[in-house]
């Protein structure tokens, strides 16, 4: 997970801070020091460090904050501004063509490694799911000899057309006949996914510059590995000074534990990061907001993102088919399995468990890993169940609990526990679908003074109220 050890290291500067209440030009000085270490050591460009150090300073040691009964948390919130404000302050919207004016062309750009070719996928992926998109991508790189049959796979896999010329015609070419095929086939994106090289070269950018010339891109994707710290900062700033980038991809940021490039490029570059790539799969891509990433840099969690993964994953017509058996009791271990397959489609489940506000703080939080075995585990338990054992718990006795054991190799004990769970399972959903909401509540209100997670109860409210519009709006 990106951040990690950043997230660390600035908890353990705040922990004393965040207690006291008046706080002293001393406290933030010793403050300051720590978090340009964790910023520093986080390989965040030292540039960008120095002028988020004296920023911060500036603003701490005001009257408002050192003449406060509680500077401490007043110190605490400048960071989170400030570091939402290095990262951009806003989400910045993809651009798209003007209605009639399609179709909308991107281009994809970096060097070879970075990822380029994969996020082409998650990006037609995206818009497609997202925007209500007809896109296609262009195998536009000639010179990595798996680069079409790679592009051609995940156009496969997607089902999203690949336009190809092979590796003997010029980039522009391709680039300009694929725009051509597009209009005739009528889809409203073009994703052209250019050549990489293992370092930038006056030949590759001399044809990336041809490229935009021919086509006129609407944006100039960069995608740029996270996991290259200061170095994707140099990448970036090359590249940008060459074609004048639109926006940034960063992908690989669940394997940085340091984040150090999200904290630069924006800063060095002047464009947004857009986008950011979360996982292996095609559909482990999201948009980059600054200030959500900053309260996961502070441990603040992110419930928000958390809520749009979930109802992402989670089919409406399901959800309240769902929440009627919930009512009527007859929630069962078919249900339990599909809940657990929806949460392992949301990511991996630290990672989910860090999302919640305050869950970062509690001790041991930072070395929770889950085994992917364990929920393999669960499901062979509960498939060496009857049909109708599995839609009727009560029919477990000890004597069917042996034989389930038996059948998927398991423990009789982790039998035992797999049921319990169950039955904790049923009774909290059970509760919440009765308009209980205090267990989830103090759940999410465990962050902020439960500031965010009203906002979350919220934002789950509009959300739903606005799919139930849409529901109507298709039935008529």
């Amino acid at each position: 997970m990106a951040f990690e050890g950043l997230t660390g290291r600035l908890q353990d500067a705040f922990s004393g801070l965040r207690k006291k209440g008046k706080v002293t030009e001393a406290d933030v000085k010793d403050v300051m020091r720590e978090v340009r270490l964790a910023l520093l050591e986080a390989d965040v460009n030292y540039k960008v460090v120095r002028d988020f150090v004296k920023t911060v300073r500036e603003k701490s040691m005001g009257e408002e904050v050192l003449g406060s009964l509680n500077g401490g948390q007043q110190v605490v919130k400048i960071v989170n501004d400030e570091l939402t404000a290095l990262m951009g302050s806003e989400q910045e919207k993809i651009i798209f063509a003007e209605p009639g004016k399609g179709p909308t062309v991107y281009m994809m750009t970096g060097l070879q490694g970075a990822g380029k070719t994969t996020t082409a996928g998650k990006l037609a992926n995206y818009l497609r799911k997202h925007e209500n998109k007809k896109p296609m991508m262009v195998a536009a790189d000639i010179y990595r000899p798996a680069a079409i049959d790679q592009l051609q796979t995940i156009g496969r896999d997607l089902d999203i057309p690949v336009f190809s010329m092979g590796d003997q015609v010029s980039p522009v070419e391709i680039a300009t006949k694929g725009i051509e095929e597009a209009k005739a086939q009528n889809r409203d994106v073009v994703i052209i996914d250019t050549a990489g090289r293992l370092h930038i070269d006056e030949k590759l950018m001399h044809e990336l510059e041809d490229v935009k010339s021919a086509v006129n891109p609407h944006e100039i994707f960069l995608v740029v590995d996270a996991m290259t710290g200061q170095d994707a900062v140099n990448v970036a700033d090359s590249f940008n000074e060459q074609l004048n980038i639109t926006s940034v991809i960063l992908t690989k940021l669940d394997g940085d534990t340091r984040g150090g490039a999200a904290l630069s490029i924006r800063a060095v570059t002047n464009k947004p990061i857009k986008f950011t790539g979360t996982g292996e799969k095609l559909d482990a891509f999201e948009p980059f907001y600054p200030d959500r990433m900053a309260n996961r840099i502070l441990g603040m969690g992110d419930i928000l993102t958390l809520i749009e993964r979930a109802q992402q994953e989670v089919d409406e017509d399901r959800a309240e088919e769902m929440a009627k058996k919930m009512r009527e009791n007859r929630y069962d271990f078919n249900d339990f399995i599909e809940q657990m397959d929806q949460m392992q489609n949301m990511g991996p489940l630290e990672d989910i468990i860090k999302m919640i506000p305050g869950m970062n703080q509690m001790p041991g939080v930072d070395k929770l890993e889950v085994d992917p075995k364990d929920m393999a585990h669960m499901k062979a338990i509960v498939m060496s169940m009857t049909t109708e054992e599995r839609e009727n718990p009560e029919l477990l006795s000890q004597k069917r609990r042996r034989r389930i054991a038996k059948g998927s190799a398991r423990d009789i004990a982790e039998v035992h526990r797999l049921i319990k769970q169950f039955k904790q399972s049923k009774d909290m959903m059970g509760k919440m679908s009765k308009g209980n909401m205090g267990g989830m509540e103090k759940m999410l209100g465990g962050g902020v003074k439960g500031k965010l997670g009203k906002m979350a109860m919220n934002g789950m409210s509009k959300t739903n109220t606005h799919k139930k519009k849409k529901k109507i709006r298709r039935k008529k």
